[in-house]
């Protein structure tokens, strides 16, 4: 129930307005005065005042009322304020509307167009209200990521299509795929989930598969009682019990023994296990998250993967894209480990020269993140002021290579944008390579993949 403030000397006026608001549903509150008006938005929730203009000064001016208006909303600036009084004028109706009153109405008034105006006024509040949540949830999301993180890059549309995912599932419980590249930042996006869930409070056990033999898979993944084999000297908790009420994170998910998979499913189904050398049931309270650069589907197929643990682990798939389909994030990502590493080696920070920029953008980065930062450390370890490409000492790149880039670059308009800019050098690639877009794909250091989406993105 919206609850509405009527202002006005006049109890005739109050009484009849109370009247017609109460019987659409609104809640009222009254003031004879702007003393009393300013005194109800101070002490309670108001969602739309209805104010008079004129009061004791005077009947025609409406100086009080435009003083209200602005009290009103320095109190509350989203608070819609409709002006009302029987003394209209052109100049009275500006004075109010700079004032910041939301709209004017001249008494007497018409039921209907009185109605029309609140109803519009509190759904626009009602809209700005939300949109300031979305940006407050927005701005507590980015501050949750940059704890993790360190700061998330993601100025490509890729990364900012998997952020959108990030923030619809990560408060929930259900168990996190993430697929990608070796290099991608699995890792990473493992404890972004995780710190953006309602569980962040709690630990995040993280645990590569891939290095537990399987002789020992149940005791590291379990734990065992003391003298439930020959090297049990005493009792040890597994991977699952010290992620108890937080988040297991099984890192290269793919390497897990077929024959310890049903072990794993347990878990999973059942949230229960027990540890090796007891028969007591202890129950799980976990959200799991897991990880790999494998095709589990095939796995699958080929007999190395249970189908029903995939399907218990794969309740959601999030797949990070290869630092080459991040086109955008290179030269953020870039300026972000060279501070870093400017900060651990003690150093000022160096700056990326023009050719440097431009090797880095053409280089294709098969070992993607993890590559890139340490190519950018070694670089700035070796350089001084400035980060040159043979600093970079990246394979197949060479100083005219980075300097035909930097013509290129001088050729644009100082106020091109960055997508003007690759949409006009693919343009000129393509003509080059005679409309061969492998050959073009090939020369621009892309995927071919790559490549492709950036032609469907502009249109060429």
């Amino acid at each position: 129930m919206a609850h509405i403030l009527i202002a006005d000397d006049d109890a005739s006026i109050v009484a009849s307005l109370r009247l017609f608001l109460k019987s659409e549903g609104f809640s009222i509150s009254t003031a004879s005065s702007p003393a009393e008006a300013i005194y109800f938005a101070k002490s309670k929730p108001i969602d739309l005042a209805l104010v008079d203009l004129n009061y004791q000064a005077d009947t025609t001016s409406g100086t009080e009322g435009v003083r209200l208006v602005e009290q009103l909303i320095e109190i509350d600036e989203q608070l819609p304020v409709v002006c009302m009084t029987g003394w209209a004028s052109v100049e009275i109706a500006v004075n109010v509307m700079k004032a910041g009153a939301a709209d004017f109405v001249q008494k007497p008034w018409e039921n209907e167009r009185l109605l029309s105006i609140i109803h519009t006024q509190l759904t626009l509040r009602s809209e700005r209200k939300e949109n300031q949540a979305l940006s407050q949830e927005n701005s507590e999301l980015k501050e949750q990521l940059a704890a993790a993180s360190g700061e998330l890059i993601a100025e490509s549309p890729s990364m900012k299509a998997l952020l959108s995912q990030v923030k619809q599932i990560a408060p929930s419980d259900i168990n996190i795929l993430i697929t990608g590249d070796n290099g991608t930042g699995k890792s990473l996006l493992a404890n972004v989930i995780h710190q953006c869930s309602s569980r962040s409070n709690e630990r995040l056990v993280s645990v590569n598969m891939g290095a537990i033999s399987e002789s020992l898979f149940e005791s590291e993944m379990f734990g065992h009682v003391k003298g439930a084999f020959t090297d049990a000297k005493e009792n040890r908790i597994g991977r699952v019990e010290m992620a108890e009420k937080g988040s297991l994170f099984m890192d290269e998910i793919g390497n897990i023994p077929l024959s310890q998979q049903a072990k794993l499913l347990r878990v999973l189904e059942e949230h229960a296990f027990e540890r090796v050398g007891s028969s007591k049931t202890q129950q799980a309270n976990i959200r799991v998250i897991s990880a790999t650069n494998a095709d589990l589907s095939k796995m699958v197929e080929d007999k190395q993967f249970r189908q029903d643990l995939l399907y218990r682990l794969n309740t959601f798939v999030v797949h990070i894209p290869s630092l080459s389909e991040r086109y955008e994030d290179i030269l953020p990502l870039a300026t972000q480990f060279i501070s870093s590493a400017a900060l651990r080696y003690q150093k000022d920070i160096p700056s990326l020269s023009e050719e440097a920029q431009g090797a880095l953008l053409n280089y294709t980065w098969p070992g993607n993140i993890r590559e890139l930062s340490h190519t950018i450390e070694r670089a700035t370890l070796l350089a001084a002021d400035q980060i040159e490409v043979q600093h970079l000492m990246l394979p197949g790149v060479t100083g005219t290579e980075a300097r035909h880039t930097k013509n290129m670059s001088e050729s644009f308009d100082d106020t091109a944008s960055l997508e003007e800019i690759e949409r006009i050098v693919i343009e000129k690639r393509l003509m080059q390579c005679k409309g061969n877009a492998l050959d073009a794909a090939k020369s621009l250091g892309m995927s071919r993949s790559a490549f492709y989406r950036r032609l469907d993105k502009y249109g060429i």
